[in-house]
């Protein structure tokens, strides 16, 4: 059985996600950035992760974010089926 605050832990996360997604989004519809800006942003975010600047104490964390982050900028939906 899965853990509720995990649950709710990853609900958060992907809440935040989708969020994010759609500023962006929002963001170059608006022409207040442009793509290019935005893949930036995509790409310091992948960056950090690989780089350590986050969470170092969970490496599979990080590389599961890393993935995410690439589907991402490769334009693919961020979260593969299961």
């Amino acid at each position: 059985m899965t853990n509720p605050t995990d649950v709710r832990g990853l609900a958060a996360g992907l809440a935040a996600l989708a969020i994010c997604e759609s500023l962006l989004l929002a963001l170059t519809d608006l022409k207040v950035i442009g793509e290019r800006e935005a893949r930036g942003v995509l790409e310091d975010a992948a960056a950090a992760h690989r780089n350590g600047g986050a969470s170092v104490q969970e490496p599979d964390l990080n590389l599961a974010i890393i993935a995410i982050l690439e589907r991402i900028i490769a334009g693919r939906t961020p979260i593969p089926p299961p």
